[in-house]
């Protein structure tokens, strides 16, 4: 025990004496570590919000009955199957508006509800069950939300309907943003007099009872419990993606790791071989070694996972406004993390570091005691490193092609991408290492040779960083040009999407009425269409179906990626539909082909007319007239209305609209309004992607930074000749400046093709699978210009405080260098 404590504390003195490398494997581990946990916890934190929000009942999601006709029912349903003996309890839920954010209003019942369901705030007691059942009521609301609301439990809020709430009270169990009160209440605040939205089930509720069929008809369905909750399914690929990401900027980081690591162990070798000739093991050398680096990571494992907690409490408020924005999901405000997320973040410190000294431990183990005297000993094993390298890139470039050609799906993109980034990684030394020798046989001037040949050999040390460069700037090319494709097709996607001058809701069928009747008397309007949307699920997706009336603004507008001859004709007709792209990959669907849409009678089957993009939406779409659509669905809310105006008299009809009709308008935006909406959603879902680029890219210049920093120490060998032979500490540096920045360049080009490659995976593959729609591919080399200018920056800065420090050193030190026996 005591021989292994004085052998930890001798590797133990080096970092003593060299500071900068022990910062730079702390650093690198809590990079990696701190955006790795930094991601997860954004994604486990949005999972449990799903999860409570799917579960708000309590326990697993029960078992529901909903309409087949509409998002609400007539409450005599559920009175029929209570009196038949059916156990169920009934649910509104709808939103309003208070302070200018939206709430999910929950109705329940508390009497009928079942026991498993929670609400243990209302049940304990008959003192809690008469507030929550008697005037004035109770509202139930999480923690977050009364706090989002601004306001004390007891308070009274009045909603956008003029309505008021019952009084706030605080409930642990509820999901964020959501207000829980008795369905009586809920009606009223929701002017939804007897409707329901669903029916709960209690366990068993149809045993002893008659079939559903025979009291209901065909009005209601049964939701199974185990079915996977539509947000989950929606969101899985966001999640993955921001998990890539998070991946991409752990391995960068591990890069940091493995080259400090790695020539801390060069540097020991002498120390090494000493230990061993004193009769130390090859085994206890390696295990004293392991332990050290544990230590180390577990030390920066803790505040990569402090770090990590920073940076997701930081980028929490973009992702939850993408979530909403783009699912409907909403995410609580406040990180909340439990300790398996923490001890997970520590794991993934030791692993990383194991990973990136492994290579560096089996060549300890493994190096004779003789064979590790030698001064390039070392050297040559990372010679025979670099061919099996090559052998690796190889391999990766295999599987990604392997996984482009058999797989399917988000996972066999994600492994055609990671085998095209790792291919190029491990390819770069390769291709560099060529390059500087064809640059060295074509040199003539001596000094021009040293310089070429000085870089190959400064390579070795140095290409783990700039693999580190060459994944960075390949992500942010790739995502970028992923990202401003999206912005450029989005916008003008937009454009025509939204021709419409001015878009309403009404707050109700019986209200739009009037509203009609008072545009078509005012004579102002060209067109009045309408918007009308029945919701269903096809092969299990929730879908959409549109109704609109055949007008010249979507014939003239409205972008077809496939269609037959006479699209327009049949859907005015009634017996075709137009369906959005990822509603036409999922059905598997092309132009001519029949769709079975689920109806409360029989399947509604409708020919496949043209297939249009619908970017940014997760749900099916599809698009049938409007008539066609009430004789299917006569209950559909007929509220939502666009207005073809002239622009000029589009403020003009919006304050008339505002001042006498808006008790009856639930809704009223204009054109421009709409989309910079709209825009703004967009800008939020990739305000993450953006800073988690930049977060990488910040992390590869570390990685040059570390590597330059440490391998000064290093140089003076082999520049203290040069110098000697007469050239300035000034040229010197400045041709250090050089070599950095020719690698830095090379490395840049490099990036480029892929980049691309990245951007092309992103685009035709990943979003395809993720989404169901297909970009294309714009490209933009002003970006790249950009990004090249800021690589060579990131390059210069890395580089200057090893220049200065080469700058500094005086000639005593220099001449030191051939005292020392080499």
């Amino acid at each position: 025990m005591k021989q292994r404590y004085w052998i930890l504390a001798t590797l133990l003195s080096h970092w003593r004496w060299h500071p900068s490398q022990l910062a730079t494997v702390v650093t690198g581990l809590a990079v990696a570590t701190a955006l790795w946990c930094g991601v997860q916890a954004i994604n486990t934190h949005a999972r449990a919000s799903y999860d409570r929000a799917a579960s708000i009942f309590g326990g697993p999601r029960p078992a529901t009955l909903i309409s087949n006709d509409g998002p609400t029912f007539a409450q005599d349903l559920y009175i029929k199957l209570r009196r038949a003996g059916w156990k169920v309890s009934p649910v509104l839920e709808g939103r309003v508006v208070i302070g200018a954010r939206p709430f999910q209003i929950v109705g329940i019942d508390i009497v009928t509800l079942p026991q498993h369901a929670g609400f243990s705030s209302v049940r304990q007691g008959d003192a809690g069950l008469a507030q929550f059942l008697t005037p004035p009521w109770q509202t139930l609301a999480a923690a977050e939300t009364l706090k989002a609301l601004g306001a004390a439990p007891g308070a009274r809020l009045v909603t956008d309907r003029g309505r008021t709430l019952a009084p706030l009270v605080a409930a642990s169990e509820l999901a964020p943003d959501t207000l829980i009160v008795d369905i009586g209440v809920a009606q009223d605040l929701l002017d939804a007099p007897g409707r329901v939205s669903r029916l709960i089930m209690s366990p068993g509720a149809e045993i002893a009872a008659p079939p559903l069929a025979t009291i209901v008809g065909d009005q209601l369905r049964l939701v199974a419990p185990d079915d996977e909750s539509d947000l989950a399914r929606l969101t899985d690929s966001f999640h993955l993606n921001l998990t890539a990401f998070g991946f991409l900027a752990f391995i960068v980081g591990l890069f940091i790791v493995h080259s400090a690591i790695g020539l801390a162990f060069e540097q020991r070798l002498g120390m090494m071989r000493t230990v061993r000739a004193l009769g130390v093991s090859s085994r206890t050398l390696t295990a004293m070694l392991l332990v050290e680096l544990m230590s180390f990571s577990i030390f920066a494992g803790a505040v990569g996972v402090v770090c990590g907690y920073l940076i997701a409490s930081a980028l929490l408020p973009d992702v939850a406004a993408s979530l909403e924005g783009l699912y409907g999901a909403r995410v609580a405000g406040a990180l909340t993390l439990d300790g398996a997320w923490w001890l997970s973040g520590l794991g993934m410190a030791v692993l990383g570091a194991l990973a990136a000294a492994g290579g560096s431990l089996l060549k300890v183990y493994r190096l004779p005691l003789l064979e590790s005297a030698q001064p390039y000993a070392w050297q040559d094993a990372q010679r025979r490193w670099l061919r099996r390298q090559g052998l690796v890139a190889l391999l990766c470039l295999a599987s990604a092609v392997g996984a482009y050609v058999l797989g399917s799906g988000l996972i066999a993109g994600f492994a055609m991408m990671a085998g095209l980034l790792l291919c190029a990684a491990l390819g770069l030394p390769i291709v560099l290492s060529a390059f500087l020798r064809l640059g060295e046989q074509r040199s003539r001037e001596p000094l021009a040779k040293w310089f070429w040949a000085d870089s190959r050999q400064q390579l070795s040390g140095l290409s783990l960083a700039l693999m580190a460069l060459l994944l960075a700037l390949a992500a942010n090319i790739g995502v970028g040009t992923m990202v401003e494709g999206f912005r450029k097709t989005f916008t003008s996607w937009l454009d025509r999407r939204l021709v419409a001058e001015v878009y309403f809701d009404a707050k109700s069928n019986e209200q739009a009425r009037p509203i009609l009747r008072w545009l078509e008397a005012r004579g102002e309007v060209d067109a009045i269409l309408p918007v009308w949307r029945a919701e269903t699920r096809i092969a299990g997706w929730p879908t959409d179906v549109f109704g609109s009336r055949d007008h010249e603004t979507y014939r003239r507008n409205w972008e077809l990626i496939s269609a037959l001859p006479d699209a327009w004709d049949r859907v005015r007709a009634g017996d075709a539909a137009l369906i959005s792209e990822q509603t036409a990959r999922r059905l598997g669907a092309d132009v001519g082909s029949s769709v079975q849409i689920p109806v409360a009678d029989t399947p509604w089957s409708v020919t496949v007319a043209g297939i249009y993009a619908d970017y940014g939406n997760p749900k099916s779409q599809l698009r049938v007239d409007s008539e066609a659509l009430l004789r299917h669905w006569p209950d559909v809310q007929r509220t939502n209305y666009a207005l073809r105006i002239a622009p000029e008299k589009v403020a003009g009809l919006i304050s008339a609209m505002r001042a006498e009709l808006g008790g009856d308008i639930n809704r009223l935006v204009d054109q421009a309004n709409l989309k910079s909406m709209s825009k703004g959603i967009f800008e939020q879902t990739f305000a993450v992607t953006a800073a988690l680029n930049t977060l990488t890219l910040g992390v590869a210049g570390i990685a040059l930074f570390a590597s330059l920093l440490t391998l000064s120490n290093l140089r003076l060998a082999q520049l203290a000749p040069v110098w000697a032979m007469g050239i300035t500490r000034r040229r010197l540096a400045q041709i250090e400046i050089g070599k950095i920045l020719l690698l830095t360049v090379f490395t840049a080009i490099a990036a480029l093709p892929v980049g691309l490659a990245v951007a092309w995976c992103l685009v035709a593959v990943v979003n395809v699978a993720a989404f169901g729609w297909r970009l294309p591919l714009h490209l933009f080399p002003v970006q790249w210009v950009q990004l090249f200018g800021l690589a060579l920056l990131t390059a210069l800065v890395a580089s200057l405080p090893p220049i200065i420090r080469l700058g500094r050193t005086t000639p005593a030190e220099l001449i030191k260098v051939f005292v020392n026996e080499r």
